[in-house]
């Protein structure tokens, strides 16, 4: 089978390897669309498992079953999981799925950017997920991400009416504004640097657009009857944004890490940040199968819709170009692999 071999952002070659086998209790899924996620192009991450096949991201039908499996057979349209926890541990037990060990070990064989993956049991049982015929396949693919999402802003404790301000209009950022409107979010308001992105971001639900260069605790202030977010939710990895994203939020709010900081260690303020303020600093990773099937379910009600924020669509052979535009992503948002093309 094609698999697309990631060395780097620029360097993605299409190679062969064999197709994976079921073993008992596994399926062979052959891949319809696999998402790219703004995870797969951070090289401070990526670079020290090279070479190897990403791609997390799946929607595509079952093409073989492996012995024992009775709830799916071949041509049932699925999307999976890469990421299961065990349900059992001591973090599973308390609501912390995404922490487990378990959750932290598994994954899909070889990866999504290959025509074929092999589900391995776990997943089968814990994060296979049956298609409704009205969800295509490209949109079975935001599922992954908008369980991240969803997980996030139930962590941060998202009311409906609060105030809300995501800083970052990516691919993360609009799911979040997409969210928080089905979420009934009161007032949204995003920053970018980028105008396209802005202008997108306008288009999903934001009902303020700021440019990210701009003082954004005024603008805030004067669009909020004076007061700052209840709700910020960080979709940058830029300290500048981290240092924007503590300076928005509101008496009481909550600041909410989605994103990694490009540094490793950060000064927070916290006497004059969080000594009488009540603020809330907290972050989120993954999602559980239960968000996965909330976000089925949104995506399939177009509560959330997500085709419309797919921007560009190629084959396997030209993975390296859909990593290039999300890793600059100034006149793109999400690129789908599409790789049975």
């Amino acid at each position: 089978m094609r698999v697309a071999i990631y060395y780097n952002n620029k360097d993605i070659r299409l190679d062969e390897m064999p197709k994976p086998q079921p073993a008992p209790g596994e399926l062979v899924m052959r891949v319809e669309a696999s998402g790219i996620c703004g995870s797969d192009v951070l090289e401070w991450y990526r670079l020290k498992k090279a070479p190897l096949v990403l791609g997390h991201e799946v929607a595509g039908v079952v093409e073989e079953v492996g012995h024992g499996v009775i709830a799916y057979k071949k041509g049932d349209r699925i999307a999976a999981a890469h990421h299961v926890p065990c349900n059992t541990c001591h973090y599973c037990l308390n609501g912390h799925h995404t922490v487990c060990d378990t959750l932290r070990q598994t994954n899909f064989y070889p990866g999504g950017f290959a025509e074929y993956v092999r589900l391995p049991a776990i997943n089968v049982g814990r994060g296979v997920f049956r298609l409704p015929d009205e969800v295509s396949f490209e949109e079975a693919t935001f599922i992954e991400p908008l369980s991240c999402v969803l997980r996030g802003q139930r962590l941060a404790g998202l009311k409906p009416g609060q105030n809300v301000i995501v800083i970052g209009a990516g691919i993360s950022g609009l799911l979040h504004i997409k969210s928080a409107v089905a979420s009934g979010a009161g007032k949204i308001f995003a920053t970018d640097i980028n105008p396209y992105r802005l202008n997108i971001a306008k288009r999903v639900g934001a009902d303020v657009v700021i440019n990210a260069g701009e003082d954004i605790p005024s603008h805030l202030k004067e669009r909020n009857q004076g007061r700052l977010a209840d709700m910020v939710i960080l979709c940058t990895g830029a300290i500048s944004a981290l240092k924007q994203a503590l300076s928005s939020v509101e008496r009481g709010g909550t600041v909410l890490l989605f994103a990694s900081p490009d540094e490793e260690e950060v000064s927070i303020p916290i006497r004059k940040l969080f000594f009488r303020n009540e603020i809330t600093l907290t972050s989120s990773y993954a999602g559980n199968q239960s968000d996965h099937l909330v976000a089925l379910e949104l995506i399939r009600s177009r509560r959330v819709t997500v085709k419309d924020i797919i921007t560009h669509r190629f084959p396997l052979a030209e993975t390296v170009k859909g990593f290039q535009l999300t890793a600059q992503p100034d006149n793109s948002i999400k690129v789908i692999i599409e790789p049975q093309k």
